[in-house]
């Protein structure tokens, strides 16, 4: 495994930094990340270790949930501290052992990165020590077309991560930049979106007293339009 500007002292990644660049083994042979992924928007994610219920369970949700993903334009990238013939055993056992909440046969194609040396895992902040010195924690980092990490979740060892909120939060992102706009809490498709502040006073009086078209005050720092379904959907970043 190569990586760059490595050592003990690496800052964790924040939202708005460049991608941490490494290449690594994994299941889908060698892999540069994330420049082998560009113009696509990146999931990495990592779990604690294979052949461990929480993660079995998950690893059978993103891969069953993987062309949603890739209709999305986006590349899932697995990680543990697990070696790769571990891995490979495990994804087979996954595949022809184990059956889960109507989920069967179930053959993970995404990469899973081997790091037994644990260097991806510190360079991205997946160790968390008041968890474990030796285990990755379930981090979850968004990673743009342009490279950008664009948002970042973390679960503890014992909490599976809410799949339906990593989807929420890649169609989020990818509407924030299709229209220029903020989403409130619990936004979905179809849903009302924020419309960004008025940088000016003369703007903001417009806005209350009803001039701009289509928008919906509730003061003057906040308003919102609509925006349709089928308008999100027809802009997200599919193939």
């Amino acid at each position: 495994m190569e990586t760059n500007n490595m050592n003990t002292m690496t800052p964790m990644p924040r939202i708005g930094d460049k991608a941490p660049s490494f290449k690594a083994k994994s299941t889908q042979g060698t892999i540069a990340f994330p420049q082998d992924f560009q113009g696509k928007w990146k999931i990495l994610f990592s779990h604690p270790a294979d052949f461990t219920p929480v993660c079995t369970s998950e690893f059978m949700t993103f891969a069953t949930m993987a062309k949603e993903f890739e209709d999305l334009n986006t590349q899932l990238v697995g990680l543990s501290v697990d070696g790769l013939y571990s891995h490979i055993a495990w994804l087979r056992t996954i595949q022809e052992k184990i059956e889960y909440k109507g989920m069967k046969n179930v053959e993970v194609k995404f990469p899973l990165i081997e790091d037994i040396t644990m260097e991806v895992a510190k360079l991205y902040g997946m160790i968390q020590p008041g968890e474990s010195n030796t285990q990755a924690v379930r981090a979850v980092f968004f990673i743009d077309p342009q490279d950008i990490i664009r948002a970042i979740i973390y679960y503890p060892l014992a909490l599976g991560r809410n799949f339906d909120e990593i989807k929420r939060t890649l169609i989020g992102l990818q509407t924030v930049d299709n229209f220029g706009v903020a989403l409130p809490a619990n936004w979905r498709p179809g849903d009302e979106v924020i419309v960004p502040t008025a940088g000016s006073c003369g703007v903001a009086k417009s806005r209350m007293e009803g001039e701009e078209k289509g928008l919906k005050c509730y003061d003057w720092f906040f308003c919102t339009k609509e925006i349709s379904k089928e308008e999100v959907e027809a802009k997200l970043y599919r193939k």
